[in-house]
């Protein structure tokens, strides 16, 4: 592109030369010979004016005389009536300009110069033209080739941007060209690097976060399954079945719930539920676990609240917290109902160390664990509560006390769910 550039401004510039070179050499070259003509004619005026001025006034007529009236590259010749011709000068062989002028007695005078001296003047005026159009054309080629680099290289950095787009690389480069044209296209290129780059994040986000929130019910679905495989009781397996399906489920509503996240994370499905039915179906979920970890897990607080949420987000959330106890805490765990103002709370806490002083602000942010974890689990518990209107806290570090709020619903026990508008 470079060269076809660089090569059209310098055609489109020899061809305004040679149209306008051609034209002035032309228009030159008659000025030039009408000059020439126009300065003989009035030297064999001004001789014929002389002679006559002499005649009238019975002087003498001689060459000296004559020869002081006209220029030395010049001839002349005088012709007077009964007297011999006098020549001036010497005459010019080959081409020449003249110009005759007669007088009222019959005097006749013819002045010549050779056409070379016009030759000569035509010949500086096209080397004068020669040099300007030779300036004109370097001065065209280095604008053609400061224009061509200005408009390649943008165009080079835009399909490098392009490609660094497709091989999976979408940080905008938020580069400006000064081509309106050009950063147009940048500001296209950069925008479509931010959505891809919104959306790989999205993507990355949503495996990440389903692999943690499967886990637990995979886990627990698993442990099910091997109490049926070692039991010969049909009331046994049909209990561990039907908890099972609970589990399968809860796993459906996790992958709804994800993928609902995914698309509009303050999308919700609010209802009125039960909250002790939440917190006693995770405590014996949990039990297992901690029972063979040798710890317990425990509840204590006001029974019968109302809260207003997706039960199945709120299962997720504590189930989070859990397992964060049993991962990072020690000895007891208690889950703790109450009610402050409009709101039900369910605190979460253990005998561990607790939460390490320099992570307290930042123990929800993504990839901050205090130990070898994902990190994930708490950053995607405060989501979910954030996503039904409630709100996810660290109340106390040492010892960890995590709290879940979410609006209160004074009704009675016997009303059913219903959903909130």
């Amino acid at each position: 592109m470079r060269r076809r550039l660089i090569n059209s401004t310098l055609a489109v510039v020899l061809v305004v030369i040679a149209v306008f070179g051609v034209s002035l050499v032309i228009v030159e070259t008659r000025t030039i010979s009408s000059s020439a003509q126009e300065s003989v004619d009035s030297e064999a005026l001004r001789l014929i004016s002389v002679i006559e001025s002499r005649l009238l006034g019975a002087e003498r007529i001689n060459p000296g005389v004559l020869a002081e009236q006209i220029d030395d590259t010049r001839y002349a010749l005088v012709k007077m009536p009964g007297r011999a011709p006098i020549e001036v000068g010497e005459r010019p062989s080959g081409s020449v300009i003249s110009a005759t002028e007669v007088g009222e007695h019959g005097e006749r005078v013819t002045v010549e110069e050779s056409r070379s001296s016009v030759t000569r003047e035509v010949g500086r005026t096209l080397m004068i033209i020669g040099a300007v159009a030779l300036l004109a054309i370097v001065s065209a080629v280095l604008l053609a080739v400061r224009q061509a680099n200005k408009l390649t290289s943008p165009l080079t950095d835009l399909a490098e941007t392009a490609e660094r787009l497709g091989s999976g690389d979408p940080r905008p480069r938020h580069k400006r060209y000064g081509v309106p044209e050009l950063d147009r296209v940048a500001d296209v290129l950069d925008s479509s690097a931010e959505r891809i780059a919104r959306m790989l994040t999205a993507e990355r986000r949503l495996a990440a976060d389903a692999s943690h929130q499967l886990r637990t019910p995979l886990t627990a679905l698993s442990m099910r399954i091997e109490e049926i495989s070692v039991t010969d009781d049909p009331e046994t397996v049909k209990e561990e079945a039907n908890i099972a399906l609970t589990q399968v489920e809860r796993l459906t509503d996790v992958v709804q719930r994800l993928l609902t996240n995914a698309r509009d994370p303050r999308t919700g499905s609010a209802v009125v539920f039960d909250l002790d039915e939440i917190v006693k179906q995770q405590i014996e979920e949990w039990r297992p676990a901690y029972r063979s970890e040798g710890r317990a897990v425990v509840r204590s607080g006001k029974k019968g609240l109302r809260a207003v949420g997706t039960p199945g987000a709120v299962a997720q959330v504590l189930a989070a917290l859990i397992e964060n106890s049993l991962m990072h805490g020690g000895g007891t765990v208690a889950l703790r109902t109450r009610v402050t103002g409009n709101q039900a709370v369910i605190e979460v806490t253990d005998e561990g160390p607790g939460v390490p002083v320099d992570l307290g602000s930042r123990i929800f942010e993504r990839t901050i664990s205090g130990r070898n974890s994902t990190g994930i689990g708490l950053a995607v518990a405060r989501d979910l509560a954030e996503a039904d209107g409630g709100r996810l806290e660290l109340l106390q570090q040492q010892p960890p006390v995590f709290a879940l709020f979410l609006s209160q619903v004074a009704l009675d026990r016997d009303e059913p769910e219903r959903p909130v508008r």
